[in-house]
């Protein structure tokens, strides 16, 4: 029996390491669309037009929206008069597209087939992360804190049909990041970073109905992302990196697990049952065994503040952007969703 026992701790060893570390692949890299005109800097976020096959990129750093054709990977057009771009919606059905440049600070309006400025909306500097109601066709913006060097930062509504600043709801925090927005229901979430917690909007209010600290499990909560039927809100930390997911009814924290650090987006895919976290290096893929249950299913290398990342489940396509540094040129890498 002695003589086994190192056997049976190896072979125990490897079944929990199998188990922490699902078994299969997630994602397989098809295409690598290379940007090298662009210097050194972080990208910021997507949007996607699907019926004109063009896909969105934010190079924050570079000044600059990316305009890429989805058939050939070529690039279609940039859109220079921006100084920090980070957000994105394109509208369809009024061949509409906002940019949200925090530096400016400003929501530009773009015709999105000539991408002739229309309108542009003041806001507070620091404009950052934003979502959309397609009901109301409202746009919620982050903006003000820490760069607008005030103690608070703003929620701006903007009707997105008359392109006009509706009210702005005002929160006592100098870093807000993401927001998620339910479509069954009034509520709209947000990361407070700035305490790290999850702050509950009630949209038709706009009054803050709740909070939820996250602190004992970490701070600079950043993305967040819902799977409503199971009532669940999903974020990633910061320090340290750590990948989280919330009971909405509650708003207690039923699972916590280490992930990339850095992280800025994160995407839940409903079908696949999989969350999608984009980080400093890494891109973490972790499956959804029950709503109090998730294992990492593929942790894939990326690069150097390839932190950025975009699901479109229609294409069944997930998007990187790799910012340019050292012996890295910046690029566009596409992976396809496997089974």
């Amino acid at each position: 029996m002695t003589r086994l026992r190192p056997l049976i701790v190896l072979t125990a060893f490897l079944t929990m390491t199998a188990s922490n570390w699902a078994q299969g692949k997630a994602l397989k890299l098809s295409q690598t669309i290379p940007l090298p005109d662009l210097h050194d800097g972080d990208f910021d976020h997507f949007a996607v037009d699907l019926h004109g096959n063009r896909l969105f990129v934010a190079a924050e750093e570079n000044s600059k929206v990316l305009v890429f054709d989805l058939r050939t990977n070529k690039l279609l057009h940039t859109i220079t008069d921006l100084k920090a771009p980070h957000a994105i919606l394109f509208r369809e059905d009024l061949k509409k597209l906002f940019v949200v440049d925090g530096d400016l600070p400003a929501c530009n309006i773009y015709n999105s087939e000539t991408y002739q400025p229309i309108a542009s909306i003041k806001l507070l500097n620091d404009a950052d992360s934003m979502n959309y109601d397609p009901v109301t066709k409202y746009l919620y913006i982050v903006n003000g804190g820490r760069e607008a060097h005030v103690p608070y930062e703003f929620i701006s509504v903007i009707d997105t049909t008359n392109d006009k600043l509706l009210k702005q709801m005002k929160i006592d925090s100098d870093h807000l990041e993401g927001l998620a927005i339910e479509k069954s229901g009034v509520r709209m979430y947000v990361s407070i970073a700035g305490h790290d917690a999850i702050g509950v909007i009630d949209r038709k209010t706009l009054t803050l109905q709740d909070t939820w600290s996250i602190a004992d499990q970490g701070g600079q909560n950043t993305p967040v992302t819902l799977d409503e039927p199971d009532h669940r809100l999903f974020t990633a930390t910061r320090k340290p990196g750590k990948f989280l997911a919330l009971d909405t009814e509650t708003g207690k924290v039923v699972f916590s697990a280490p992930t990339v650090s850095h992280a800025d987006d994160l995407s839940f895919d409903e079908r696949m049952k999989r969350i999608y976290i984009a980080g400093d290096g890494y891109l973490d893929v972790f499956k959804q065994s029950d709503p109090d249950h998730y294992e990492l299913m593929e942790r894939i290398p990326t690069s150097f503040r390839a932190q950025t990342g975009f699901l479109v489940r229609e294409l069944n396509t997930y998007f990187i952007a790799v910012p340019h540094h050292e012996q890295q040129s910046a690029e566009i890498r596409a992976y396809k969703v496997l089974p």
